[in-house]
């Protein structure tokens, strides 16, 4: 049977490549012909329409959606599912809220069709090391897919599973990123503290490959940690601007919405937003209000 796989980009591109490796058929759509061409070069179809795209597939029809989450993912299902039939698959995998991804397979069960959240984890390490997948949706259904998983997967008994009914594979991927959140503020902060350390001029690669092996802290994320200070002991050239994707303004409002304290995600999204204020109101007006009442000192611009 061939997979239909819809958005090339990077993460797509990666996971179709994978699949291919592993023995199935796939069939690509994305709207940019360099992107079709890259996975036909890599001996794949491609279909320039979600309709070529469904036309190459045999019932019943299973198509993954790894596009960017929101306005984009609501128009391609929109254009997709009049093209599907009942018992056909689809299957989001990407940072969806799960609230949307709720009210999304309610419209596909309205035309009898399965619908399947994938919370995908891996990055550009995917392809080779293989994908951590929260997946949420009917038993059955998923049960049927499980071949895909497995072959994504890092190993077919590890880094994937069914974590609960449609929904909940898009929210535990929510919760997984604003606990990355925190995680990337601990060790950014820890490195900024070892940094400002002078007089001992330590070499904050060395110490991240230290910390890499019999550490309490040791993660993937801190090899990655220690890649980048190998590369760029200084961040000479990056700018102190840090963005966010929205899953850990989810996981925030989420953690009110329960009311579970969740300070540390809370602080971490905090420090995203304040780095990208470079002409900050509220530290000008501190200022201001520091040299009303006690006639400190204001530093000039």
């Amino acid at each position: 049977m061939k997979l239909g796989m819809i958005g090339l980009g990077r993460m797509g591109a990666n996971m179709a490549q994978r699949l291919m490796q592993g023995g199935h058929q796939l069939v690509g759509f994305d709207p940019k012909p360099e992107a079709r061409k890259s996975l036909e070069d890599k001996g794949a179809e491609s279909a320039d329409s979600l309709a070529a795209l469904v036309a190459k597939l045999s019932a019943p029809r299973i198509v993954w959606m790894m596009v960017p989450a929101g306005e984009i993912t609501d128009s391609t299902l929109t254009n997709l599912l009049p093209l599907l039939a009942a018992g056909d698959i689809v299957i989001d995998g990407g940072n969806s809220n799960y609230k949307d991804t709720l009210r999304r397979a309610g419209t596909a069960a309205e035309k009898k069709i399965g619908y399947v959240d994938c919370g995908t984890s891996g990055g550009v390490w995917g392809l080779a090391e293989g994908y951590s997948m929260m997946v949420g949706g009917d038993e059955n259904t998923v049960e049927q897919l499980r071949p895909i998983f497995e072959t994504l997967a890092p190993a077919k008994d590890k880094g994937w599973g069914r974590v609960g009914p449609v929904g909940a594979g898009h929210f535990t991927k929510m919760i997984h990123n604003g606990v990355e959140y925190g995680m990337m503020q601990a060790y950014a902060e820890g490195f900024s503290i070892l940094q400002h350390k002078k007089e001992f001029g330590l070499d904050l690669h060395q110490v991240a490959e230290i910390w890499r092996t019999g550490s309490v802290v040791r993660s993937w994320l801190l090899d990655l940690t220690a890649d980048a200070l190998g590369k760029n002991p200084s961040m000479a050239g990056i700018a102190p601007y840090v963005v966010d994707s929205g899953e850990g303004r989810w996981t925030v409002a989420e953690a009110i919405d329960l009311n579970v304290p969740a300070p540390i995600i809370t602080q971490s999204l905090i420090e995203r937003l304040r780095s990208r204020d470079s002409e900050s109101f509220t530290d000008k007006l501190l200022s201001a209000m520091r040299n009303e009442f006690g006639g400190h000192e204001i530093k000039k611009e």
